[in-house]
């Protein structure tokens, strides 16, 4: 039972389990070459891909790559693939461990780590309006992995992603927020005429009036919602009002300790274990009633995962591809309750659920027993 699982929709492959059928209970990843050698403790999951992220910084993909946002395929001729491989961003230059990886509907963005361990290197694939080294670089029509070129500035690092439906934000460890793609509806904050006619920056652009120092940002399909720093934990929400993701949004939550959103909603998890969320609900996105005290939340497209105290994974909202369970309503709901997809108490003794991962319509459980990794 180690390993990383995974349920849910897999038209394209993109669960990496060998076939490309959804699936409602949770099924073992597989790898095309060699599995990791350690744990996987990041799933960044795009409308039909998926990369995973390894303790050592290793990223593997699996999916649709038609649109280049799996990096460098070698097999040209099969560019959706079932099984997980590791991803290549370049095939001439030796490069550092990634720090971090997001994904939007059909791009990544990876952040590698240059000679002096700085995460200074910002890869991105995939669809050319999603930044590019210059406005007409070849690398960035094509699709093949290109370097943001001047970013980030000079002494600071990216300290942290986060992705919307075609938008990325990155946070500097200097407090800094910075963004490109996107921005038409505001989740870039006000637009410099650096956009162009459709509303898109295509290279990173500062965003400024910011009244606190952002500890944390999550993107909805069009919306960005910035955090403050514990104990303060001032919130501010650019972009979309849809669903009341601005004016429904609290003024700040000073106890939080993670935050995630799906493309409508917005959900904040309390040092005490008890969820804040506001958005989108009509599939019940939103936590259900006397939910148990949680640990850890993992946000998809239309869905949540919660890790419990007691060592339980817990699901609910939109769930037509299985990846809230096999037990749903009508439209695939599950709504105003929830679905236990992994327990503690049915694995061997000394398991340990690691990590908990949601895409579009995916799902993901890291389980590891007494040290070792898939």
């Amino acid at each position: 039972m180690d390993g990383l699982f995974a349920l849910g929709s897999n038209g394209s492959g993109q669960l990496g389990i060998g076939h490309k059928e959804d699936v409602s209970v949770p099924k073992q990843v597989e790898f095309a070459g060699e599995a990791p050698k350690d744990e996987v403790v990041q799933i960044a999951a795009g409308g039909n891909h998926t990369i995973l992220l390894t303790k050592s910084g290793k990223a593997y993909w699996s999916g649709d790559s038609s649109s280049g946002a799996c990096g460098i395929v070698q097999d040209t001729e099969n560019t959706e693939v079932s099984k997980f491989r590791e991803l290549i961003l370049s095939n001439s230059e030796r490069l550092g461990p990634v720090a971090h990886v997001a994904c939007t509907w059909d791009s990544s963005v990876l952040v590698l780590k240059d000679e002096n361990n700085r995460a200074t290197r910002v890869y991105m694939c995939g669809v050319a309006d999603m930044g590019s080294a210059s406005a007409n670089s070849e690398s960035a029509t094509s699709g093949t992995p290109h370097l943001l070129s001047g970013f980030p500035p000079q002494g600071t690092e990216v300290q942290s992603l986060a992705t919307g439906f075609r938008h990325v934000i990155a946070l500097l460890d200097n407090g800094d927020i910075y963004g490109w793609g996107n921005g038409r509806k505001g989740q870039l904050g006000e637009l410099a005429d650096t956009a162009d006619l459709k509303g898109v920056i295509h290279h990173p652009q500062k965003i400024n009036g910011i009244p606190f120092k952002v500890s944390r940002a999550v993107c909805c399909q069009y919306t960005t919602c910035l955090i403050s720093e514990p104990g303060d934990g001032r919130i501010l929400v650019l972009g979309a009002d849809k669903w009341g993701l601005r004016s429904a949004a609290p003024i700040e939550i000073p106890n939080w300790n993670m935050i995630g959103a799906s493309w409508g909603s917005i959900y904040i998890l309390q040092r005490n274990g008890q969820l804040v969320a506001w958005g989108r609900d009509d599939h019940g996105q939103l936590p259900p009633l006397l939910l148990p005290e949680i640990e850890n939340i993992a946000v998809g497209s239309e869905h949540v995962l919660a890790l419990t105290k007691d060592g339980d994974v817990l699901s609910w909202g939109w769930g037509e591809h299985g990846n809230c369970g096999p037990q749903i309503e009508k439209y695939g709901d599950v709504k105003g309750r929830w679905n236990i997809l992994a327990s503690l108490k049915n694995l061997p003794e000394g398991s340990k659920i690691t990590a908990i991962g949601a895409g579009c319509a995916t799902s993901w459980i890291n389980i590891t027993t007494e040290g070792v990794y898939l």
